[in-house]
């Protein structure tokens, strides 16, 4: 496919939507840059990995959702460091920030959840960072199924920088029960780190059953993104997916 659906809503009332998961590194690199790159990708959602959580991380999330054109929805410093923005085509009906069981010695992780409804779409969204140690990521992995079916809707999009290859027993314990989305409809760029050196995917969405994933990749060939921005913007490449999610009964 070498072009991305844009944001729209069927005849249908299906929706659809155009998520863009990013770890933005704590806002410590260029941050005009990664606004000009969220911008140009016009995501609907967007889920941030390593968000501000500490000193004035509230200011700072606004900043970027003002930025960028979006608004907060959820998380940062509440989950450890996940976050949801959204545009205003999104009503949010619910948000939820979750941390997970700490681990001695290992970063505290969390996610952030959301229900929202787009047009007539209703959709659960979760953002993510796993753990950089293994046997803790694949119980976050868990975690996070539990959690996208705790959300309680019939359509659920998950997103965030796995610390794990599509290889690995945590990403493979995610593929096996959602839809990897890169897999199931390659666009764009495949590997997310670094952007230096893309050498392997370790960012990922993942959608429930019944949403139809029309693309999902690094979004190289968008016009407006370019390549000194995304290498000035963070030490991850982002994920952007477009999908489109079928109306509430």
């Amino acid at each position: 496919m070498s072009t991305l659906p844009d944001s729209r809503t069927e005849e249908d009332g299906s929706a659809v939507v155009r998520v863009l998961s990013y770890n933005v590194r704590s806002l410590r690199d260029d941050r005009a840059a990664l606004a000009r790159v969220i911008r140009a990708c016009a995501p609907d959602l967007v889920l941030v990995q390593e968000a501000p959580r500490f000193f004035r991380w509230r200011k700072a999330a606004e900043r970027l959702a003002r930025a960028t054109g979006l608004v907060y929805v959820t998380g940062g410093a509440t989950a450890a460091g996940p976050m949801i923005l959204s545009t205003l085509r999104a009503h949010v009906e619910r948000t939820e920030d979750i941390l997970l069981p700490r681990t001695p010695g290992l970063h505290r992780r969390g996610f952030a959840t959301a229900v929202v409804r787009i047009g007539r779409a209703r959709l659960g969204v979760l953002s993510c960072h796993l753990s950089l140690a293994g046997r803790e990521r694949y119980v976050q992995a868990g975690l996070l199924l539990e959690r996208v079916a705790a959300l309680g809707v019939p359509y659920a999009v998950a997103g965030g920088d796995l610390n794990d290859r599509p290889d690995g027993r945590s990403f493979r314990r995610l593929a096996g029960a959602l839809t990897d989305a890169r897999a199931a409809q390659p666009w764009g760029g495949e590997f997310t780190s670094t952007p230096v050196d893309p050498h392997q995917r370790i960012d990922a969405v993942f959608t429930t059953a019944g949403i139809d994933v029309l693309g999902c990749g690094v979004p190289l060939p968008l016009p407006g993104v370019h390549e000194a921005d995304l290498r000035a913007a963070s030490d991850h490449l982002p994920v952007l997916a477009a999908l489109r999610v079928p109306a509430d009964a």
